[in-house]
This record gives structure tokens, C-alpha cells and sequence, in this order.
């Protein structure tokens, strides 16, 4: 894992845990909310942030001896989240949670030719890149499982899957994507009780399952000097590091 990720992780942890520590200091608090695990069912809404990421798998193709490109993510942007919740009481530790929403963000590809020098006098020729925006329409499915309840906290984990929908296409650059992509989830959080609603922190950390990488590029009939960089890739999958606020 590249550390640009590990800083973002790190970051997500220490965010975490500071919230506990604010939360957990009066142990002898009265109880809030302390209905709130026995509905059956219960509604909310969150908002957050993204680290968007793709896995690139290259083949090292040589292109007239003289190009051989690699490409790859080598840093994260933020972006923003925004989810509708329903949450579904299974037993006394276990929920369905299925929480729609939209996605925004954007992942920039570097491409290096490893057969180019960066005394090129046509920089094109050693390096470029692309920009690659996405609005994801999100339908996470996942299963909470929650500790015992510990005055007004209670940590969790979950794990599931995500169907995700890109609606910011077309892409028609040096690669270009399919829209849809299925995606495992696990995540951690904790519910801290507050007098009239739950605040619920949580990261999330998902893994695409499918190529999203299309071959097929009739859109660079008339662009041939783009053709190398989709021939030069094999396979792409997504994955991304969500940090969420749940409010219920």
C-alpha cells in the first residue's frame, strides 16, 4: 500500500479514535436515547468523504521500440459523499443497513514511458496523464455487526457489497472505463447516543471486483497515437477508502 494511502488511513483512525476519547471521559452519564437498538426499523443520513483509487495492471507492451507506457495511481484526492439510510433490526447485534447515495470524485492516472527520457524535447512522448471524474450512484448493502452497548457508545463492524453506477461518462481518453462495477465492503465504526440522535463515524474500505478496463475502443479509429495506452494495460479495478458521518 502506497503511503499516501496509509496517511489517509492513518488520518481516518486518529479521527476515530479522538471521537471516543471526547465520548468516553463521563462514564457516569445518564443513558441517551436508550430505546434507539430496539426499533425495528430506523432511517438516517450521512455525508463524507472518498479516496478514490485504481488498480492497474500492466502488460509492458513495446510500441516501435522506442514507447513501453505504465500507468498508474500514485495519489488520492478527496471527495464528497452523500448516502440515505435504512436500517433493518435482525437480533440484538445485528442489522441490515442498505444506505443509496451519490458518490463524487476523481481519480488522476499518471502514464511513464519506460523507454523515454525526460530530455525528450517533446514531453508527450516521456509522460502524460488523465483525469478521470466520477459520480457514482451507490447502492451499499451491508450487515452491521455491534458490540454490547457501553454507556452512550457502542463500536461496530460491517461487511457487505456495493453495486456502483458512473454517471460522469463518457471517457473516450487513453483508457476508458465501464460504467458499472460490483464491489466486497468491510468497514468499522462506532454509535455515540447524543440526547435527540445517533452520530455515527464510520470508514469503509471497498474492493472492486470487476475489470473495468474496455478494450473495445472504436472511439480512436482517427486517434491511433492514443490506441498504445489501452493495448499497454490489462486488466483495471477500483477500490476506494470511504470515512462516513451517519446521523439517525
Amino acid at each position: 500500500m502506497d503511503p499516501t494511502k496509509l496517511k489517509h488511513i492513518a488520518c481516518i483512525l486518529l479521527l476515530l479514535v479522538g471521537c471516543a476519547v471526547a465520548h468516553a471521559q463521563d462514564n457516569d452519564m445518564i443513558l441517551n436515547r436508550p430505546y434507539a437498538d430496539v426499533k425495528k426499523v430506523h432511517f438516517g443520513f450521512s455525508v463524507g468523504m472518498n479516496f478514490q483509487n485504481l488498480a492497474i495492471t500492466n502488460n509492458g507492451l513495446v510500441v516501435d521500440e522506442n514507447f513501453e507506457w505504465y500507468a498508474d495511481v500514485p495519489s488520492h484526492s478527496p471527495g464528497f459523499s452523500v448516502n440515505v439510510l435504512a436500517d433493518l433490526r435482525l437480533a440484538d447485534h445485528f442489522n441490515l443497513r442498505v444506505s443509496p447515495g451519490l458518490y463524487f470524485g476523481n481519480k488522476v492516472v499518471q502514464y511513464l514511458n519506460h523507454k523515454g527520457s525526460p530530455d525528450f524535447a517533446v514531453q508527450d512522448h516521456y509522460k502524460q496523464s488523465q483525469n478521470i471524474k466520477s459520480t457514482y450512484i451507490v447502492l451499499p448493502v451491508d450487515v452491521k455487526m455491534s458490540a454490547k452497548r457501553y454507556h452512550n457508545m457502542r463500536p461496530y463492524f460491517t461487511g457487505g457489497v456495493m453495486y456502483a453506477h458512473d454517471l460522469a461518462k463518457d471517457h473516450s481518453d487513453q483508457l476508458k472505463l465501464k460504467n458499472a462495477d460490483i464491489m466486497l465492503t468491510v468497514g468499522m465504526g462506532c454509535d455515540f447516543y447524543m440526547p435527540f440522535f445517533k452520530l455515527c463515524p464510520e470508514v469503509k474500505f471497498c474492493f472492486g471486483l470487476k475489470n473495468l478496463l474496455e478494450k473495445n475502443r472504436p472511439d480512436l479509429e482517427d486517434r491511433p497515437e492514443m490506441q498504445p495506452f489501452t493495448k499497454s494495460v490489462n486488466k483495471v479495478t477500483s477500490n476506494m477508502v470511504i470515512v462516513t458521518f451517519f446521523f439517525e
